[in-house]
């Protein structure tokens, strides 16, 4: 089943935006440099690796682990980097999600349609479009001031790395920092909303459809081990079997190293 949405109810400029990030990776064949794909995977790490991954979901969507605002803050603005939205909206969806997993009021169900759960949910006005939702999933992200004004201006921060870019090297760098590289995070992110809810094998029985899926998890730092994920939702450690390689909960090892990652959670499974 694909859902159809009505024309009053697009949200143009998400839509607007995603394609024109999309048209831009038509150009990468005629601006390919080995600086331009250097640039491209490093900030395809540092936005999804420790911005999206580490940072929007295990720490702040699950609390599975304590850092300083000396890493939170980073975190976030790597994360805004992804072009995947401010903090607020983020964390208010993924909990409800959660809250509502392949059932009625989920978000992004593959039950709704491939399309559906993987993109089209974004491109929808819904209930979820407002400060007062966003306090009532994610009041402890609404009581900080910097993430409110983080949530109001993410998008200013991809202007400027686009800027930024463009001023070290032109075109190519544009194309490859942000349209290769955005467009490979979008579809990995989407990938875990979509494929992990109908592919790969079931570890853990639970009231939903999550499911283990290696290339997932190649493709987003480990969030691919999506079963294991809603079987214990506040662990730090997604891939619990030796061949579930999950390089997000090492980073976060390696962060505690420095004791820059406390009351690390993880799942005795």
């Amino acid at each position: 089943m694909i859902r159809a949405i009505p024309f009053k109810k697009i949200k143009w400029p998400t839509l607007c935006a995603i394609s024109l990030v999309h048209l831009g990776v038509l150009f990468a064949p005629w601006t390919f440099s080995w600086k331009a794909l250097f640039a491209c995977f490093f900030l395809y790490w540092l936005t999804g690796c420790l911005g999206i991954t580490l940072g929007y979901h295990r720490l702040f969507t699950h609390r599975s682990f304590e850092s300083p605002k000396l890493v939170t803050y980073p975190l976030a603005i790597a994360a805004a980097l992804a072009g995947q939205g401010g903090p607020l909206s983020w964390i208010a969806n993924h909990r409800k999600h959660h809250q509502f997993a392949d059932k009625s009021g989920d978000p992004h169900s593959p039950r709704d349609g491939f399309f559906w759960s993987h993109m089209g949910w974004l491109f929808k006005r819904s209930e979820m479009d407002s400060p007062e939702i966003y306090r009532k999933y994610a009041p402890d992200l609404d009581r900080d001031r910097f993430f409110r004004f983080l949530d109001r201006t993410h998008w200013v921060f991809v202007l400027l790395l686009a800027a930024a870019l463009y001023a070290w090297g032109g075109f190519p760098l544009l194309i490859w920092g942000i349209s290769v590289r955005m467009v490979l995070l979008y579809h990995s992110t989407w990938f875990v909303n979509s494929a992990t809810h109908r592919w790969g094998y079931r570890t853990f029985k639970v009231n939903d459809d999550s499911r283990n899926l290696w290339w997932v998890s190649l493709l987003a730092f480990g969030e691919g081990w999506h079963n294991n994920h809603h079987a214990f939702q506040s662990s730090a450690r997604h891939g619990l079997r030796w061949w579930e390689f999950d390089p997000t909960y090492l980073t976060i090892r390696f962060l505690a190293l420095f004791g820059l990652a406390k009351q690390i959670k993880v799942a005795a499974a």
